[in-house]
Parts: structure tokens; sequence; C-alpha cells
């Protein structure tokens, strides 16, 4: 039996960048699916995690110092390309993460994920903007139907679905991955412990 991963992602947070990218390599490498779940993070922290909010209004200094060294080491570590801070932070990624689900329904969300994570974190784009996230459609094959079928009732309530579910699972912020339904991991340097859930999930 082929393992699953659910990986709970917005498009938003540099960390899932990293995630993302560690994630999927991982999967190509040891053979387990990934369940493509796009939320919005910011409907989590205002839920169950507004330490974040407060952590940026009065950030500790020291800590802080060291979150900027500990992102650019990692981003050096991945070779990705990403822009710290971006000249729109924080970002309204709801319509980008609803273009995923509708990218998804035609087993594309990976591509799509990828090149809005790119046009945000590598090109400096604003992805709430409907010009470029038509980029990010093109990157999966899909037209301007993509977009307006990210902005029907239906895909922000599947939009709201997935934040409420994480949040009732114990989920607080992106990335969140699952092994095995209920097997929690946060945080994009823990794929190799996602790894090793995946691998006794067989």
């Amino acid at each position: 039996m082929t393992a699953q991963v659910e990986f709970f992602f917005d498009c938003s947070s540099p960390w899932t960048y990293l995630g993302f990218e560690a994630l999927v390599k991982a999967a190509a490498e040891d053979g387990f699916d990934i369940v493509w779940r796009p939320f919005l993070v910011g409907g989590v922290f205002n839920t169950v995690n507004p330490s974040v909010y407060e952590m940026r209004s009065k950030p500790v200094v020291p800590k802080a110092r060291y979150f900027i060294k500990d992102m650019h080491d990692w981003i050096r570590r991945s070779g990705l390309s990403i822009k710290w801070t971006p000249s729109i932070f924080p970002v309204n990624s709801a319509r980008a993460m609803r273009l995923c689900l509708v990218a998804d329904e035609t087993g594309q969300c990976e591509a799509v994920a990828r090149r809005i994570f790119q046009l945000y974190w590598g090109e400096d784009r604003d992805i709430s903007q409907v010009d470029v996230l038509t980029e990010a459609a093109a990157a999966g094959g899909l037209d301007t139907a993509a977009l307006e079928r990210a902005d029907s009732p239906e895909m922000k309530a599947r939009l709201r679905a997935n934040t409420d579910e994480l949040i009732a699972r114990g989920g607080f912020g992106s990335p969140t991955f699952y092994v095995g339904g209920d097997d929690m991991y946060f945080g994009q340097d823990r794929i190799l412990l996602v790894r090793e859930a995946a691998a006794k999930a067989r």
C-alpha cells in the first residue's frame, strides 16, 4: 500500500515554500503520495495562534535576529530564490489558495502552487492580483476560467472547510503534515520525521 502524506499549506509562508519543495523531493525518492490541502493560514492564526501577530508587533530582538539568520541558512541550503521580506507582506493569499483547490481537480496543484511560490517569493509579485495568478494558472495548463472558478462560492467554502479542519485536527500554522490520518508534523524542518513516518505507514 502506498503511504499518503496530507500537506496543509499556504503559499504566503516562506517556510512553507521550503517545505513544499522538500516534500515533493521526498515523495519522488520514497514513493509516497501527497494529498494537497490548501488552506488560509491567517484564519488559523486568528482562531488559535494569535501569538504570531503579537510576535510581529513586539518582537523579542535576539529571537528576531536569529529568525532572520535561520531563514537565510535554510534558503541557502535549499537553493531556492526567496526574498525576505517581500514588498507586500503579509499578502492576501485567499484567491491563490482557492486557485490551488481548482488546480487539484485536474492533478495540477503541484505545478500551480510552485509557480505561486516562485511569483511571490522569487519574483516579488503580488499573488492577490488576478494578472499574477493568471500566470500561475498557466503553469498548470489552466485558463482564466480557473480564476473565475476560484472565486466561486464553492471554492470559498472548500477553503474555509480545509482551514476549519486543520484547526479541528490540532493544527496551528503552515506547513502542517499528517501521516496516517492523525500523526501530525509541523514545520519544514520536520521532513525527515515525515519521511520516517510515511515509510512505516506503507
